[in-house]
């Protein structure tokens, strides 16, 4: 068995973007080549652009580690920038044939696959998921690790500060990024790092950082000059949507952009329907948002991911009771400094907490600081409650440390976060989890009391303070308590899903269910967390998604 993954970033990335989906290629790439009977290759595509020649091409990747350099290929100067909000709401997530054509000369030239598998479409254009009509015996797989089909920020997280559980037919969008990049800046950024890479300058190197910041200077410099003179020279202003109509070359079709946002998403679900043979969600939550959104209820599985961590399962037991001998409670965030992710949240909420509750709890932040304002706050907390412990960022090797006085994880996630790792890697070690009723981590305890409303600072008080009063019962969560999936169950699985016969091109969908955004469901990871409002700056930092 042949297969294609594809993801928009490296799995071997220097820079360590893609954040939770990168991780999983990587493992998933590893373990499948380990087997007998399957060969692997793997496709990125949207940050690597040549400042010395134009057009996309597909190449072997010549940059980075030197490991798997046998089977690592990238599209250069693809039409569609990647990640996904650096080319916000671009027509080109959708059609665009000079990419669509360099991908099928890949499959032409590097196949036949037996199997294509998208862990994302950011940097390609949709229109790459016909490959069937060209390889009819291929097998198309789509795995949702965030919502990008139908949300162009990927995160269904609106404005950066609430759920979107209705885009009203693509008006929500048009206000939805409070900064949106120049594409040339992402561009000439992508190219300067794409040729230093090229010469074995890496990222992280002095010499990196001294031939990346100048060169970018000067880029922006450029670019400053043409928006104040070329731009404004000509007196016009563009229109937000135009295209040729199909009568005249000086006739330009002028229209709302909120249209475009409303055909994106209905293009993106089309092509799933019609062209994949199954759509792998990462949790059952996120199943949910997505038949929500249109994906055809027929062709949606829940693939829960494989997690190395799995083997700590077997090696911890469960705690027989949530508090300490002393009646105090020790729970632990562990992720992002953002607010899609709770963290905010859960500050608010902790320094909210009525005193008799704080003097009984003991708090583990493992996060990478963000600022010295979050940095005051977290030390404040230190005036009421019986103890704070904090560490600045961490390595997966030290989790078994960090956590080892740990009694309760908290994932207080305010998106549809599709299934975090850090939620796993604590479940793992048979931490009890007390979730928002949002995403897929929920669905580890599966348990009433441990889960309380998203963004409800008295909810999840009413459920501390429950716990601590003995009032629930870590029998019960850890009988209802998923086992976490080891890379080896994941594999099993996924095979099986390779092994099935592909959807003759006759038999696909070709219609798109209808949606109803009144229900409830839907959300984001924020990728925009940690950029600068400076386009330059902005450009340096490339943020990475989180899955």
């Amino acid at each position: 068995m042949k297969i294609l993954f594809y993801n928009w970033v490296d799995y071997l990335d220097d820079e360590k973007r893609g954040g939770g989906v990168t991780v999983y290629q990587r493992n998933t790439i590893q373990a499948m080549r380990a087997e007998d009977g399957i060969s692997c290759v793997f496709l990125s595509s949207g940050i690597s652009y040549d400042v010395l020649q134009n057009g996309p091409r597909w190449e072997r990747i010549k940059h980075g580690p030197s490991e798997d350099r046998d089977i690592r290929f990238e599209i250069v100067n693809s039409g569609v920038l990647a990640p996904s909000h650096h080319s916000f709401g671009d027509e080109r997530q959708t059609t665009e044939p000079a990419t669509a054509e360099v991908f099928m000369d890949f499959l032409r030239k590097n196949g036949p696959f037996d199997v294509v598998h998208f862990n994302n479409l950011e940097g390609l254009p949709a229109d790459v998921l016909k490959l069937k009509e060209h390889f009819p015996e291929t097998r198309v797989i789509f795995s949702l690790h965030n919502y990008y089909p139908v949300c162009p920020q990927v995160n269904l997280w609106h404005q950066e500060r609430e759920n979107c559980e209705d885009f009203d037919n693509g008006r929500k969008c048009e206000q939805c990024l409070p900064h949106q990049h120049d594409t040339r800046i992402i561009e000439l950024a992508n190219g300067v790092a794409f040729n230093l890479k090229k010469r074995g300058v890496r990222p992280g190197t002095k010499m990196f950082d001294r031939g990346f910041g100048p060169a970018m200077r000067l880029a922006g410099r450029a670019v400053g000059f043409y928006n104040r003179r070329i731009r404004k020279g000509n007196g016009r202003q563009t229109p937000q949507v135009a295209s040729p109509t199909t009568h005249s070359t000086l006739l330009r079709k002028v229209e709302r952009s909120h249209l475009k946002f409303a055909r994106r998403r209905a293009a993106m679900v089309e092509a799933i329907n019609t062209h994949c043979d199954k759509v792998l969600c990462v949790s059952d939550r996120v199943g949910v948002v997505a038949s929500k959104f249109g994906i055809a209820p027929a062709l949606i599985q829940t693939g829960y991911i494989g997690t190395q961590h799995a083997s700590k399962y077997s090696e911890t037991s469960p705690k027989s009771t949530l508090t300490k001998p002393d009646g105090t409670l020790t729970l632990a965030f562990l992720g992002y400094m953002r607010h899609d992710k709770g963290f905010f949240f859960l500050l608010d909420t902790l320094e909210t907490t009525p005193a008799d509750i704080a003097a009984r709890i003991n708090i583990v932040i493992c996060s990478r600081l963000l600022d010295q304002h979050c940095m005051d706050r977290i030390t404040a907390l230190s005036d009421r409650f019986a103890s704070v412990l904090f560490a600045d960022g961490y390595a997966h090797n030290q989790l078994d440390e960090l956590l080892s006085d740990v009694d309760l994880g908290v994932i207080p996630v305010l998106w549809e976060d599709n299934l975090p790792q850090v939620a796993i890697e604590m479940h793992a070690r048979h931490i009890p989890l007390l979730t928002s009723d949002l995403g897929g981590a929920q669905e580890l305890g599966n348990t009433a009391e441990f889960t309380f409303k998203a963004d409800d600072s008295a909810d999840f008080i009413r459920k501390i303070q429950a716990m601590l009063d003995g009032e629930v019962w870590l029998e019960e969560y850890w009988q209802n308590a998923m086992a976490p999936y080891s890379m080896d169950d994941h594999l099993r699985e996924l095979k099986d899903v390779y092994a099935q016969p592909a959807r003759p091109i006759a038999l696909m969908a070709s219609a798109t269910p209808e949606t109803n955004e009144d229900d409830d469901a839907e959300p984001i990871e924020d990728p925009f967390a940690g950029l600068s409002d400076e386009e330059i700056e902005a450009a340096e930092l490339r943020a990475s998604q989180e899955g």
